[in-house]
C-alpha cells in the first residue's frame, strides 16, 4: 500500500510525473476486479479458476483498503465486493500501470 500511496503518477508543475497520490492530496477508489486474473491460454473463453475463493479475497480486499487509507491519511472509497457494478471514470494521462506483487518490476 506504501508503494501505491507514493508512487509518483501526478504531474509536477513542469508536467513531469513526480508527484503522488500523497502529495496531490488525492482521493483513491478500490473496486474489487477478479477478472483482471482471468486465464485465456485454453481455448476461448476466458477461466478465473485460480482467482482466490471468495473467503480468502474478502479479508485481502478489505486489509487493502485499511492499509491504503492508513497510507494516505483519508477514507478510502470502496465498490461493493463481488457485486456487479458499472464504473465510470476519468482517467488522468492516459496512464495504466499494473502492480503485481508476484512480478515486482
Amino acid at each position: 500500500m506504501k508503494k501505491v500511496a507514493a508512487l509518483r503518477i501526478f504531474d509536477d508543475e513542469n508536467g513531469v510525473m513526480n508527484r503522488s497520490l500523497v502529495d496531490v492530496e488525492g482521493e483513491a477508489l478500490v473496486v474489487s476486479q477478479f477478472t483482471l486474473y482471468a486465464s485465456y491460454k485454453k481455448g476461448n473463453r476466458p477461466s478465473w479458476f485460480r482467482a482466490a475463493r471468495h473467503e480468502i479475497s474478502v479479508p485481502l480486499y478489505e486489509e487493502f483498503c485499511r492499509k491504503l487509507s492508513d497510507a494516505i491519511g483519508k477514507q478510502v472509497g470502496t465498490g461493493e465486493f463481488g457485486a456487479d457494478m458499472k464504473v465510470e471514470l476519468l482517467n488522468d494521462g492516459p496512464v495504466t500501470i499494473c502492480m503485481d506483487t508476484k512480478n515486482k518490476e
